[in-house]
């Protein structure tokens, strides 16, 4: 599913994931993202990978949704927004303040699934990156 988020997203040639990397991730002895599954009754339809964050701001918690994928089959049954409400559902519960993800801004059926449901895209930011040799150059960076 990964690799099938990644060729709609036109970006299937920089995924590196291996099976073991997503597995320690998920199942090591500190998993730092968490992943939900939507079903069918047999067939996986779909996943959410997600981390917690934290607002400065806020003082609370929140959830980062970095991944979103239905497979294109079952797109429209109503899996995908399945999985936003029970993240939704555990930022409630647990008193998070904030549910937020990106989105490419050429994925204009995305747009409209995530507005229909009351997200509003963020005015005024932009996301910044570092990777690669520009995050290896600014690690080994002397500073006084």
């Amino acid at each position: 599913m990964i690799r099938g988020l990644a060729e709609y997203e036109k970006a299937l040639d920089e995924v590196e994931t291996t099976a073991d990397q997503l597995h320690d991730a998920l199942f090591g002895p500190s998993p730092a993202v968490f992943c939900h599954i939507a079903t069918d009754g047999q067939t996986v339809t779909g996943f959410a990978l997600w981390f917690v964050t934290y607002s400065t701001w806020l003082g609370r918690h929140g959830i980062h949704l970095e991944d979103l994928y239905v497979h294109p089959v079952h797109r429209g049954s109503g899996y995908g927004k399945q999985l936003l409400i029970e993240l939704a559902r555990i930022c409630v519960e647990r008193g998070y303040g904030r549910f937020e993800w990106a989105v490419l801004d050429w994925n204009t059926p995305s747009i409209e699934f995530y507005r229909a449901l009351g997200a509003e895209p963020l005015d005024g930011w932009d996301t910044y990156r570092l990777t690669g040799p520009a995050l290896e150059k600014l690690a080994a960076t002397e500073y006084p």
